[in-house]
């Protein structure tokens, strides 16, 4: 809504937020030059969903979402060619469907009546008023105009002008198996299920997409990319072709294509414009029918370089240090798909010589590299990490990476090598650095040998960058630069108010409207002091200790890290606020 005087009681009348609150809201929203709603939810007071039911029942406007299958697009109707595409995205809007003469449009602000009219005098037609969040206008908005040139979208309405759908072939295992160049799609009846997936695959792949993910409904099919971290709807295919679509996945993939009951993993490569690309699939059963979640692997666009993957120069120092020692251990923490796996690829790339043994042990491998003995774990015939980690000792090893430590028996056997003369490398599930030492003493490991063992621990997350074709400059407001001030770690090297320019995500075609391209990872890494050896001997897993060791020392968090990414330009306060949290 555009007024935000008018929200804010509408919220304080529906019980969402207290008097207190909606003060707290409207004091951040003008300090940050933010909409009342967004200041809300950025504070964590409601969310959008709520807002906007909250709003529906004030206005008497009925509410639209993909969870009551009224925010769907209808591409039967050509909505694409009545509302322009700019149109829509400058005013936050969605056509929905057209019933004789009525237009339903979906809309953040049901209540701008100037609006309304310019849509009514545009598209010549009378206009019914929906509210949606403005995060799923945004998705619908993706969804509805990229039909246009989407390789998905264009594919399936070139089947549904053939009078096929991709439910109507039959699979063939030979055909499946030999079609694996996305460059050469085959023709005719047999390949219809071929060139759906084809489709999927060389959109996800344009997109710079990580994760695909395709699943059934009781009356839909959904289909989301992940891009930079978050998830994107896209046009999905018919509910008719999920099945046969299923089935191909599975084919490439070398799995029971009979079996819908039990989850498989499986993996396969594909071709696209001469570059070969590793995809790992996993298929889940759910209720209405089987998941299936494919990561991306291009290793062409990894770059391993310490340099470009965002340590600062104290970081990057303190690192390279305990790498270049002949013993020890080090730790790299964060979650599923933080690119731990990357940066310690940069580490080796760096530290590698013809003079060194370098073994690793991963599930999967997902870098290949040179002048590194890589292997693969394979569980089902014995070959945990624990049992690699056992063999490598006997292969005269000076540098050791393991994948991860996932039990006792690992997590020993990495700490027997690191005092036997080796350096090991690893990563663990834990939220911050320090947490590891808790973490590896909780797994059975004695404090004096950690604290002997341990050279480094360190964690990162991965924070989108900002889009340089179209972020938009802004001055903070006086709570947004104390925050940074305070929590960036800066103290006395803090650069002056006057001369501090922040930037925020506004959407062009080159970054798909999103605002933000690629991502860099933030860290906090902390190389072991004597007095943090003797906390450990002396107090094990007391974390509270070691956090004030750390901090004594002059370690800096992850979100001080990620304060600094955005006095230097390249991300925006918001994403350091929704991807760190508050020490």
């Amino acid at each position: 809504m555009r007024g935000n005087p008018q929200l804010g009681e509408i919220l304080v009348t529906a019980g969402l937020l207290s008097e207190e609150q909606r003060d707290k809201a409207a004091n951040a929203a003008a300090q940050s030059r933010l909409p009342l709603a967004d200041a809300v939810v950025k504070l964590g007071l409601a969310s959008e969903e709520a807002i906007a039911v909250a709003v529906s029942r004030h206005l008497h406007v009925p509410y639209a979402s993909r969870e009551n299958k009224i925010l769907r697009v209808e591409r039967s109707q050509a909505l694409e060619r009545i509302v322009p595409e700019s149109f829509a995205r400058e005013h936050l809007i969605v056509p929905l469907f057209l019933e004789e003469n009525v237009l339903a449009v979906a809309m953040s602000a049901p209540d701008d009546m100037l609006l309304q009219d310019n849509l009514r005098v545009m598209t010549q037609k009378d206009i019914q008023a929906f509210i949606a969040t403005k995060s799923q206008i945004l998705n619908a908005i993706d969804e509805l105009y990229s039909a246009g040139g989407g390789a998905i979208a264009k594919t399936m309405r070139m089947q549904e002008k053939a009078g096929v759908g991709a439910g109507e072939s039959e699979e063939n295992p030979d055909e499946a198996e030999r079609v694996l160049d996305l460059d050469h799609t085959p023709s005719g009846k047999q390949a219809n299920v071929v060139s759906l997936v084809n489709a999927i695959l060389k959109q996800a792949i344009s997109e710079r997409c990580s994760d695909i993910h395709l699943e059934s409904y009781d009356e839909a099919v959904q289909l989301r990319f992940r891009i930079d971290g978050v998830l994107y709807e896209r046009p999905a295919p018919q509910r008719s072709a999920f099945n046969a679509l299923i089935s191909r996945i599975k084919i490439l993939s070398k799995l029971d294509i009979a079996e819908r009951r039990l989850p498989q993993d499986g993996q396969f490569s594909i071709r696209v414009q001469n570059r070969t690309i590793d995809l790992r699939v996993s298929i889940c059963p759910t209720v209405f029918g089987e998941k299936v979640v494919m990561r991306v692997l291009d290793k062409g666009s990894v770059e391993l370089d310490i340099d470009k993957i965002g340590f600062e120069p104290r970081q990057k120092e303190d690192f390279l240090k305990a790498a270049r020692r002949p013993h020890g251990l080090i730790f790299l923490t964060g979650p599923t798909g933080s690119g731990k796996t990357t940066t310690l690829y940069s580490v080796l790339n760096t530290i590698k010589s013809a003079d060194m043994n370098f073994m690793t042990i991963e599930d999967p491998v997902e870098i290949k590299m040179e002048g590194l003995n890589q292997v693969q774990v394979h569980s089902s015939i014995g070959l945990t990490f624990a049992a690699a980690l056992r063999s490598f000792l006997r292969q005269d090893p000076d540098v050791i990476l393991v994948g991860e430590v996932r039990d006792q028996e690992t997590a020993q056997t990495c700490l027997r090598a690191a005092l036997t003369g080796h350096l090991v490398l690893s990563t663990l599930h834990t939220n911050d650095a320090i947490s590891t030492v808790v973490r590896l003493i909780d797994m059975g490991i004695e404090p004096f040998l950690l604290a002997n063992s341990l050279h480094l621990v360190a964690a990162q997350r991965l924070v989108r960058l900002l889009c340089p074709g179209c972020k938009k400059p802004y001055k903070p407001g006086g709570a947004e630069l104390e925050r940074c001030r305070e929590e960036s770690m800066l103290a006395d090297k803090f650069p002056d108010a006057a001369a501090i320019t922040f930037y925020q995500p506004q959407g062009c075609e080159r970054c798909a409207r999103t605002g933000y391209l690629g991502r860099r990872a933030v860290y906090e890494v902390y190389l072991m002091t004597q007095e943090m050896r003797e906390s450990i001997y002396k107090h094990g897993g007391d974390l509270a200790k070691l956090r004030e060791i750390a901090a004594r020392s002059g370690m800096w968090s992850l979100r001080a890290s990620a304060w600094r990414k955005v006095l230097a330009g390249l991300t925006s306060s918001d994403e350091v606020l929704s991807v760190t949290v508050e020490e």
